[in-house]
């Protein structure tokens, strides 16, 4: 394991106490609502708070040792870190700003802007160079960001909400090209992120904290199949589709078409949010975008909504009030007309 560590953090009434694992070229996305810990975790391993209990090893160096007295300050750790908002110097270029890190590491300056330029290119931005950080859009800022962090060739990447700031067609193409370059990258790497559609499409492994504790971990499909949290259940219940794309058209492995909203080529996996489907007790009138017949295999009541689980040439799952569950008069066996709008399929490349 590149990393090793079990945080701990006092908060007010919030205790953080997590312990994770890491292997090289591992992508791990820490899921949980707002408040808690995911942050927190992120600021330990990055070196920017002491943790009050606990360790972390990276590539057997201690970085963290509560009971050692070993505080590894943040401008010693061979990590990046993409932030949420980019953090960009405004006062520099966007090439000095990738060559930032190199340079503080002792590297010659036209040594450390050459790096810079090549990650610049591979992260598609060659050209931009010479602007400033305020002259850029979210999608381009967030690739310098991303050059940023890789350029020193880091042991470990933190990934902080990283897609979270951008317009829905920019994170679809950030988020794909994100996903290319953590393939590439030898390193162990840990997203924070609310959503999980980026959980999905960019991580190996899910670990979800509510309340400063691991509630579940598991790879990111059998953490959506098998939720111990009805929070866990409400946020990764998505449904993954691999096929083909061929423009708005997606070809699926197991049979079906899904239009999108967006065009792709190739390989890609389609996901689609349970909130996102509407059921009929027959097939709409018009011409929706997306309709395909289903039978309800089963139905688990979540709250104030019945998460259905869908059978058909496009599987699905699907969540409606109670309300509208009694009044449909579903069951299991029960056939339904699925309903999606074109602009509610996220895809991806895989």
């Amino acid at each position: 394991m590149t990393l090793a560590a079990r945080v701990v953090v006092g908060r007010g009434p919030l205790t953080v106490d997590v312990a994770l694992e890491v292997a090289d070229g591992e992508v791990l996305a820490v899921l949980g609502p707002n408040g808690a810990g995911k942050s927190t975790l992120l600021r330990v391993l990055a070196g920017l708070l002491p943790p009050d209990g606990g360790r972390v090893v990276v590539d057997g160096a201690t970085w963290d040792d509560v009971a050692g007295r070993v505080h590894l300050p943040a401008h010693r750790r061979p990590l990046g870190m993409v932030f949420q908002d980019h953090l960009l110097f405004p006062h520099l270029s966007v090439l000095d700003n990738v060559a930032f890190g190199p340079r503080t590491r002792g590297a010659p300056k036209s040594a450390a802007r050459r790096a810079a330029a090549a990650w610049l290119e591979r992260v598609g931005i060659a050209g931009l160079g010479d602007r400033r950080p305020g002259q850029l859009s979210g999608g381009q800022a967030q690739r310098a960001a991303l050059a940023r962090a890789l350029v020193g060739d880091p042991a470990l990447l933190l990934l902080d909400e990283p897609l979270s700031a951008l317009d829905a067609r920019t994170r679809l193409a950030v988020r794909a090209e994100l996903r290319r370059h953590l393939a590439d990258f030898a390193g162990s790497t840990v997203l924070v992120t609310h959503d999980p559609v980026d959980a999905m499409a960019l991580a190996d492994r899910v670990v979800v904290v509510e309340d400063g504790a691991v509630v579940q971990a598991g790879a990111p499909a059998e953490v959506a199949r098998h939720p111990r949290t009805d929070y866990v259940a409400r946020l990764v219940g998505l449904s993954l589709l691999p096929g083909t794309a061929e423009g708005l058209t997606v070809r699926l492995d197991g049979g079906g078409v899904v239009t999108v909203a967006e065009p792709a080529q190739g390989p890609v996996l389609v996901a689609v949010r349970p909130e996102s489907v509407a059921l009929y007790p027959s097939r709409p009138e018009g011409s929706p975008r997306n309709a395909w017949p289903a039978v309800v295999a089963g139905a688990t009541p979540h709250g104030s909504t019945v998460r259905c689980e869908l059978d058909g040439e496009v599987p699905l799952l699907a969540d409606v009030t109670a309300t509208a569950f009694a009044e449909l008069g579903l069951a299991p066996g029960s056939r339904v007309w699925a309903v999606v709008k074109a602009s509610e399929v996220a895809v991806y490349a895989r």
